[in-house]
C-alpha cells in the first residue's frame, strides 16, 4: 500500500510541476510584443509561418543556407543579432547551421510537437521560432548544430 501511495505522490508531483512549467513559458515576457495582425503585416507569409507559428521551411530553399560571407545573421522579425558568420558551417541538412549563437540572444526551449522532446531555439527579444538544436555539430568546436530556418534570418554583411 505504501508503494502505491508513494508512486501516486510522485506522479502527482511530476504532473503539477509540468503544468507549472508550461504556464511559466506561456507567461514569458519578451522585449518586443506585437499582435498577430501586426506580425502578419510586417512579415512575409513564410516568415510569419516559421517565426510566429513555429513552422519549418522546406530544406534547401533558403539562399542563406550557402551564404558564407563575413557578417551577421539577425532575427528577421526584430533585427536582434543572433549568429556570427564565423560560426556557420555546412551540415548538409539543407538548413543554415551554426555551432553557437550570440550569448543571451537565443532562448532554449523544449517542444514536443513531433512526439518527443527537442530543444527549440527562439529569438530572446521577440520570441520568434528559429529552429532546433541538435548534438551532431562539429566535434572540434561545441558539438552543437543550431539548425535554423533561413526565412527567420536576415544577413547583414560586414563592410570592413
Amino acid at each position: 500500500m505504501n508503494k502505491i501511495l508513494s508512486l501516486l505522490m510522485i506522479v502527482l508531483f511530476l504532473s503539477c510541476s509540468s503544468r507549472a512549467q508550461d504556464a511559466a513559458k506561456e507567461n514569458k515576457k519578451y522585449k518586443i510584443v506585437k499582435t498577430n495582425a501586426q506580425w502578419k503585416k510586417e512579415l512575409t507569409s513564410e516568415q510569419y509561418y516559421v517565426l510566429r507559428k513555429a513552422g519549418t521551411e522546406r530544406a534547401f530553399t533558403s539562399p542563406i543556407n550557402k551564404n558564407y560571407k563575413d557578417g551577421l545573421f539577425v532575427c528577421a522579425a526584430c533585427k536582434t543579432p543572433l549568429y556570427e558568420s564565423q560560426f556557420k558551417f555546412d551540415s548538409g541538412t539543407g538548413w543554415p547551421s551554426f555551432d553557437r549563437a550570440i550569448d543571451n540572444n537565443v532562448e532554449l526551449d523544449v517542444d514536443y510537437k513531433i512526439g518527443y522532446a527537442r530543444t527549440e531555439l527562439k529569438c530572446n527579444t521577440c520570441g520568434g521560432h528559429l529552429g532546433h538544436s541538435f548534438n551532431d555539430g562539429p566535434k572540434n568546436t561545441t558539438g552543437k548544430r543550431h539548425c535554423i530556418n533561413g526565412v527567420a534570418l536576415e544577413f547583414i554583411p560586414n563592410n570592413k
